[in-house]
């Protein structure tokens, strides 16, 4: 299952440059769906769930600094945003609000490749959480991430490796909603051997030992149709 390629969305209202983009990504083994304005990548967003957009600035209907603060709100998504506008200015706003990165117009699709794969190893890297110490529902749950070592109520719960990666994952983003193809990938990678419903029966062990309720979870919540978020506060 390790083979099973990331998704990338890429925005752009120009067909030609999506289609070439497209068409690069493909080739270098990513799986690709595109939009068209504003609206639709919005919506395309919550059904896809990509591991990182492609942003062109310039749309019909709102402009990519709309579109990146509103998916910012609630997801990590790494974002690489297109853009016709040189100016440092526009360039740092644009990170400012939550863009990974950007390439200006016109570009070499090759070039765009080798940031998508650069980011996406970034996103990665990223999983290791800024604080060592996370806690959540006023101490019921602690993970400390140094000694790799998860509490509730003050006791030891004892996870597997595997089921470890998966919680700290998910926590690392805690407004995402995870495919299990995204879990495999981002949590277990080469350690994983096995079919993607594997992912279930991780979930499974996991409110047995952290959630108070496992019938009704709210840490590891099913969001239906899609995967799993986080959702401990």
């Amino acid at each position: 299952m390790n083979d099973i390629p990331k998704k990338i969305m890429v925005v752009d209202d120009e067909v030609k440059i999506a289609e070439v983009v497209k068409s690069y990504l493909e080739k270098s083994g990513y799986s690709v769906c595109v939009a068209y304005n504003g609206k639709e990548a919005l919506e395309k967003f919550e059904k896809e769930n990509p591991s990182l957009i492609i942003l062109d600035l310039m749309l019909p209907d709102m402009s990519g600094e709309e579109i990146c603060k509103t998916l910012r709100k609630k997801s990590r998504v790494p974002i690489i945003m297109l853009t016709a506008k040189v100016e440092e200015e526009n360039i740092l706003e644009g990170l400012k609000i939550g863009a990974d990165d950007y390439i200006t117009k016109p570009f070499s699709p090759r070039q765009l490749v080798a940031r998508v794969e650069a980011v996406l190893r970034r996103a990665c890297d990223a999983l290791i959480p800024l604080s060592s110490l996370l806690s959540f529902n006023n101490n019921e749950l602690v993970i400390d991430t140094l000694k790799y070592e998860v509490k509730r109520n003050g006791k030891v719960i004892n996870l597997t490796p595997n089921e470890y990666k998966i919680l700290i994952t998910m926590v690392k983003y805690p407004d995402k909603t995870f495919t299990r193809e995204e879990l495999i990938n981002m949590a277990l990678g080469e350690d994983f051997d096995g079919y993607d419903r594997t992912i279930d029966t991780h979930i499974k062990n996991i409110r047995q030992k952290i959630e108070p309720d496992p019938k009704n979870p709210k840490y590891i919540l099913t969001i239906h149709g899609i995967g799993y978020r986080f959702g401990g506060e």
